[in-house]
C-alpha cells in the first residue's frame, strides 16, 4: 500500500526570476526565492496527471521533509509528475511575507506547471494540489480562490487558470476567526492587528461554490494544533455546494502525522487518496 520510489528532482524553476528581492525567509530567515521543484514520473509508470505539493509550517518555515520530498517521492511512484511548492514565509517580528504573498506563489506555480505540461508530458486539465496544515490552507486557496484563464494576456503564465483539477487538504488550516482556528498561522498570514473581515475573508470554507473542485479531506481527532473542526466545516461547506467530497477522520494521529508510514491505520490514507484521484480524473485502467 505505501510502495515509495526514490524521486531526485530533475528540475528548479523559481517563480519570479526578475525578483531577487522576493525572498522566502520566515523562522528560519531560509535566504532564497520563491520556487517550485518538479519531481518527474518514471517513464513506465506515467499516468498523465500531476500534483503540486504545499508543505505546511504555520506559514513561518517549511515541512520540506515528511510534507514535501517524502510526498513526491510516493506519488511519483505511483504515476504523478509531482511538483513541490517553496513560498513565502513571515515571522514573529513580521519581517518576512504576508497575505497575498503566499496566494501569489500558488496561483503562480499551479499556471506554471500547467504552462510546462506539454514538455513534461502530463494532461494541464489534470493537475491537482495537496497542501498540509498552513500548506492546507494555501492549498484551499487555491482551490476556492480561482484566477480564471485569460487567453488575450501578454503573460503566457495567466492564459492559465489556476484552478487545480482536484484537492487534497490534509490536517489543514481553514478557518482564520473561528474559536478552532490555528492562531499563529493566522498572524503569519494577515499580521496581529488583522480585522475580523480580513480573517473572515480567508477563511476557505465560507469561499466553497459551486466551480470548487473535487475534495478530499484527512484529519486527526486528537488533533491539538489544528483542530478536527477545520475540515468539518470545509467539507460541509463542500457538500452545500453539492462538490464531490470525501473525508476520512482518524480517532488519533495528533498533528503533523505527514504519511505516517509507522502506523497501519494513519497510513491509509495516501493509497485512498490515489484510488480516490485516479476516480475523480477517470485515471482507473
Amino acid at each position: 500500500m505505501m510502495t515509495t520510489f526514490q524521486a531526485t528532482a530533475q528540475e528548479r524553476i523559481d517563480l519570479y526570476p526578475d525578483q531577487p528581492q522576493a525572498k522566502i525567509l520566515g523562522g528560519r530567515n531560509i535566504d532564497d526565492v520563491p520556487h517550485i521543484e518538479h519531481y518527474p514520473a518514471p517513464g513506465d509508470k506515467k499516468n498523465g496527471a500531476a500534483i503540486l505539493i504545499c508543505p505546511g509550517g504555520g506559514y513561518t518555515h517549511l515541512a520540506t521533509g515528511h510534507e514535501g520530498k517524502d510526498i513526491a517521492d510516493f506519488y511519483t511512484a505511483q504515476g504523478f509528475h509531482a511538483i513541490v511548492l517553496h513560498y513565502r514565509l513571515n515571522d514573529a517580528a513580521q519581517k518576512g511575507s504576508r497575505f497575498p504573498a503566499q496566494y501569489n506563489d500558488v496561483t503562480n506555480a499551479m499556471r506554471l506547471v500547467k504552462s510546462r505540461a506539454a514538455a513534461w508530458g502530463f494532461d494541464p486539465e489534470k493537475v491537482g494540489v495537496i497542501g498540509f496544515s498552513a500548506g492546507g490552507h494555501l492549498a484551499s486557496m487555491l482551490t476556492t480562490m480561482v484566477l480564471p484563464a485569460n487567453p488575450s494576456s501578454s503573460n503566457p503564465l495567466e492564459k492559465w487558470s489556476s484552478r487545480p483539477a482536484f484537492a487534497l487538504l490534509i490536517y489543514p488550516v481553514i478557518s482564520l476567526s473561528e474559536s478552532f482556528r490555528h492562531k499563529g498561522s493566522a498572524i503569519n498570514l494577515l499580521g496581529p492587528d488583522a480585522s475580523a473581515a480580513q480573517l473572515d475573508s480567508l477563511s476557505t470554507n465560507k469561499r466553497v461554490n459551486a466551480n470548487t473542485p473535487p475534495t478530499m479531506l484527512v484529519h486527526a481527532s486528537d488533533d491539538k494544533g489544528v483542530p478536527v473542526e477545520n475540515s468539518l466545516v470545509f467539507y460541509k461547506a463542500l457538500l452545500q455546494n453539492n462538490v464531490p467530497a470525501t473525508m476520512h477522520i482518524y480517532d488519533h494521529g495528533g498533528h503533523g502525522f505527514g504519511m505516517a508510514p509507522k502506523d497501519p491505520v494513519l497510513n491509509s490514507w495516501p493509497a485512498l487518496s490515489v484510488q480516490w484521484i485516479n476516480e475523480k480524473l477517470g485515471l482507473v485502467k
